[in-house]
């Protein structure tokens, strides 16, 4: 969605250690309007110093707004919900879930979305839900590894509207706009606030059906020396998959991070169908052992870089609302892309085609019955088009 806008300040928050506190300062700040959007919000230690936070900004006459997926929160606490409610805050479900037992194709179209913008000045894009980032995690696993950014400038405007837009509708169905008492949008700060380029690109059922995965893909066709990708739920389509090889096979050093620890079964042992075909090609595969992984960011040549909620998955690229943004800067793709290679490097374990050809059958039947499942869930859901297509 738009284009890429100059002048941005960016800062990169590794893991919930560093988002949460810059998040929890913006609404405290806060002095007009919040906007705040996720998957998953959980009332544990962390997100109930969110919750307290945002009830504390409505109880002193800022506009709040929350809207959760109706799937991912669907655990919220209905006390939690009504003492939100009655502190003031707006709180909203995307696509509710009704009847849970009802199978219907609509429930796999998601707001997957990471987003927040306090007083349409001070934005947040990323992958971090709203909950402790030691959750699952065991005694001696590491916090949950995943990135978010900070934004002021140009770029905020984008981020405000995309928000707006979607809450109006939530709230108020397609034609909020000509309503009458709908309309408290506030004015973007749009001053240039810092030295890089950046553009928000989302993935919605309507004109942006393709948005993130084409933006990988220019990129990645683009590429000379160096693609660094780490996505903790990836199963990408074959126009990916293609061109992941064709940069490895032309020289361009690849390397891939992924979920190292079983967390969703079937996707964990699905991605592992495609190993041996990034190997062949010259593709380095790594597996995070320190804990949960949860990162959905890439850099291309030092000086592109993305961060956001987009898993490269049938999921979040064929069904769910996502949000990343593109980052188009050596200063910032630089820290970014250390902080990944240390992840790599101390805390990952290499793929070795050797061990991998050399697996026991039912390890290998295990990876072809959950790639199969994949491939028959996207199908049967009608979505999937020619994703999957040889």
């Amino acid at each position: 969605m738009g284009r890429l806008l100059r002048h941005n300040a960016v800062t990169l928050l590794c893991d919930g250690a560093e988002f949460f506190p810059a998040l929890l300062a913006c609404i405290h700040a806060a002095q007009r309007q919040i906007h705040l959007e996720t998957y998953i919000f959980r009332i544990d230690a962390t997100g109930q110093r969110i919750a307290q936070a945002l009830m504390a900004a409505a109880g002193r006459g800022v506009e709040v707004n929350l809207l959760l997926d109706g799937f991912g929160s669907a655990s919220f606490p209905l006390d939690w919900q009504a003492r939100l409610r009655h502190a003031g805050v707006h709180l909203q479900f995307f696509r509710p879930e009704v009847m849970r037992w009802w199978p219907r194709r609509s429930r796999l179209r998601r707001l997957h979305r990471k987003l927040a913008v306090i007083d349409a000045h001070t934005a947040f894009v990323g992958g971090i839900n709203l909950h402790d980032d030691r959750d699952n995690a065991g005694p001696n696993d590491a916090p949950r590894y995943d990135y978010a950014v900070r934004v002021c400038g140009p770029v905020v405007a984008d981020i405000y509207h995309t928000m707006r837009q979607l809450w109006l509708r939530t709230t108020h169905g397609p034609l909020a706009r000509l309503l009458p008492g709908t309309n408290s949008e506030l004015r973007p700060d749009t001053r240039p606030a810092g030295m890089y380029s950046a553009r928000l690109v989302v993935r919605d059922n309507t004109r942006h059906r393709l948005s993130i995965e084409q933006s990988y893909l220019r990129q990645i066709h683009r590429a000379q020396q160096e693609i660094l990708i780490a996505n903790a739920y990836f199963l990408p389509g074959l126009r990916l998959r293609h061109a992941l090889c064709d940069a490895a096979r032309r020289g361009v050093k690849v390397k891939i991070l992924l979920q190292g620890k079983v967390d969703h079964a079937i996707l964990h042992y699905a991605t592992r169908m495609l190993y041996q075909d990034f190997l062949t090609s010259g593709i380095e595969l790594y597996e995070y052992q320190a804990g949960y992984m949860h990162a959905k960011v890439a850099v291309i040549d030092r000086h592109w870089a993305m961060v956001g909620s987009s898993n490269i998955d049938p999921f979040s690229l064929l069904l769910a609302r996502e949000a990343n943004l593109q980052i188009k800067h050596p200063d910032f793709a630089k820290p970014l892309r250390r902080h990944m290679l240390d992840k790599i490097e101390r805390h990952s374990r290499q793929v070795d085609r050797q061990r991998l050809a050399q697996a026991p059958l039912p390890q290998r039947a295990l990876v072809w019955l959950c790639y199969g499942l994949v491939r028959a869930g996207i199908s049967i859901s009608g979505y999937g088009g020619g994703y999957y297509q040889e």
